[in-house]
C-alpha cells in the first residue's frame, strides 16, 4: 500500500495541473462573484476644496459605521474617475452648506450614503445654532459652550441600547463566505472524481491483475487509493482556505481552524460518491460524462451557487436532503456565519460519514461484481 501512494504520489508531482487548474478556478471565481464584500466596507472617494469641511461633515459620517470609508482625493477629476472607472460606486464633492453625489451605476448604497452625509451636515449646523444662540444671549462665550456640549456628548445622561432579533424562517447571508465555500465544494468534486478513474482505467488495463499477483491485497490497492483522492481534495481546499485567510483577509469569523477540520467528512463522502460513480459506469468515456452531470446538479440542488433557503420547490428541498454538498455547506455555514458549537453540526457530520460508508460500500460491490 505505502508503495502504491508513493507511486501516485510521484505522478502527482510530475504532473499537477489538474490540480493546479481546479485550485485556481475555485479561488477565480471566489473571488470575482464574491469580492465586492471582501474589503469589509464601501469606499466612498470624496474632495472637497474647503479644509474645514473634512472635520465638519465627513468625519462625523464616518464615524457612523464601519461598512463605509471615506478617501480623501486631491481633485474632482479623481473623484469623476474613480466612479466612472468602477473602482468606487459612489463619490462625493463636498462644499461649506451643501454636497453633490458622483453615482456612476445604480448603485443601492447611493442613498445609504447620502443619509449619511446629511446627517453629519444637519450635526454641523444644530452645532453652529446652538453657538449662534449662545453668542446672541451673551452669557457664555463660545468656547464653553462648545466645551460643554462635548463633555455631554461624551458622557450622556443615559444610552440607547439597540438589539434586533431573526424570525426562524430568516437566515443570514454572508455573499464572500457563500461564495468561497459554494465554489470550493463545487470543483473539489472534480479533483477528487478524477483521482478515482484510475481505479477504473486501471482494472480495465488489467493493472490490478498483476498487481495481485505481488504481495499486494485488493483491499490495500482499494484503500491507497481511496487515501490519495482524499489527500489530494483536501489539499486543496487548505491551499484555498490559506489563500483566502492570509491573503485576501476573509477571518472566517474567527473559526478558520474549525471550518478546515468540520470538511473532513464531507471530503470523505465526495470520494465515496467518486467511487459510487466509478461502479455504475462502463469506462472512462462514461464517467468523464457523468461527473459533470453529477458535480453541476449537486451545486445547484445543494445550495453552492445561490442559498439554499431561497428555494420553494419542495421537490428541490427533498432532493437536496439526499446531496453531500448540502451538508457540506451546512457545516461551513453553521462554523463561519452562524457560529454554531460542535454538538449542532453533529447532524450533518454523522450524515455525511453515513454516505460515505454506503457510496464506498456500493460502489466496491459493483465494481467487484462486474470484475471491470
Amino acid at each position: 500500500m505505502t508503495g502504491i501512494l508513493l507511486s501516485k504520489l510521484k505522478r502527482f508531482i510530475r504532473n499537477p495541473f489538474i490540480f493546479i487548474i481546479f485550485t485556481v478556478m475555485s479561488i477565480g471565481f471566489a473571488l470575482i462573484l464574491g469580492g465586492s464584500n471582501l474589503e469589509g466596507s464601501i469606499q466612498v472617494p470624496v474632495y472637497t476644496a474647503e479644509e474645514s469641511v473634512k472635520d465638519a461633515a465627513a468625519e462625523e459620517a464616518l464615524s457612523e459605521t464601519e461598512k463605509v470609508a471615506f478617501k480623501w482625493m486631491d481633485s474632482k477629476q479623481r473623484v469623476e474617475e474613480e466612479v466612472s472607472t468602477g473602482r468606487a460606486e459612489v463619490g462625493g464633492i463636498l462644499r461649506e452648506d451643501d454636497f453633490q453625489l458622483i453615482v456612476g451605476v445604480d448603485s443601492p448604497n447611493a442613498g445609504t450614503i447620502e443619509q449619511m452625509i446629511q446627517r453629519a451636515y444637519t450635526k454641523k449646523a444644530q452645532r453652529e445654532q446652538i453657538l449662534e444662540a449662545a453668542r446672541i444671549s451673551g452669557n457664555m462665550n463660545s468656547e464653553a459652550v462648545l466645551k460643554k456640549l462635548d463633555e455631554a456628548l461624551a458622557e450622556p445622561v443615559f444610552f440607547i441600547e439597540r438589539s434586533h432579533f431573526n424570525s426562524s424562517d430568516d437566515f443570514e447571508f454572508n455573499s464572500t463566505l457563500h461564495t468561497l465555500f459554494g465554489f470550493t465544494l463545487f470543483f473539489v468534486i472534480y479533483t477528487i472524481g478524477f483521482n478515482v478513474l484510475p481505479i477504473l482505467t486501471d482494472k480495465k488495463d488489467g493493472l490490478w491483475d498483476r498487481m495481485i499477483l505481488a504481495p499486494v491485497r485488493k483491499w490495500e490497492m482499494y484503500v491507497a487509493n481511496l487515501i490519495y483522492s482524499f489527500f489530494e481534495g483536501y489539499l486543496q481546499v487548505v491551499i484555498i482556505f490559506l489563500v483566502f485567510r492570509y491573503i485576501v483577509g476573509v477571518d472566517f469569523n474567527g473559526r478558520f481552524a474549525e471550518s478546515l477540520l468540520f470538511l473532513i467528512p464531507y471530503i470523505f463522502a465526495i470520494v465515496a460518491l467518486s467511487i459510487l460513480i466509478t461502479g455504475i459506469v462502463k469506462n472512462a468515456q462514461q464517467f468523464n460524462a457523468a461527473l459533470p452531470i453529477v458535480s453541476v446538479s449537486m451545486a445547484m440542488i445543494g445550495g453552492a451557487f445561490w442559498p439554499i433557503e431561497i428555494v420553494e420547490s419542495e421537490i428541490l428541498l427533498a432532493l437536496s436532503n439526499v446531496i453531500p454538498l448540502t451538508y457540506g455547506m451546512e457545516l461551513l455555514n453553521g462554523i463561519a456565519v452562524y457560529g454554531y458549537p460542535l454538538e449542532e453540526l453533529l447532524i450533518s457530520i454523522s450524515v455525511l460519514i453515513l454516505m460515505g460508508v454506503t457510496f464506498t460500500g456500493v460502489g466496491i460491490h459493483l465494481m467487484e461484481r462486474r470484475h471491470v
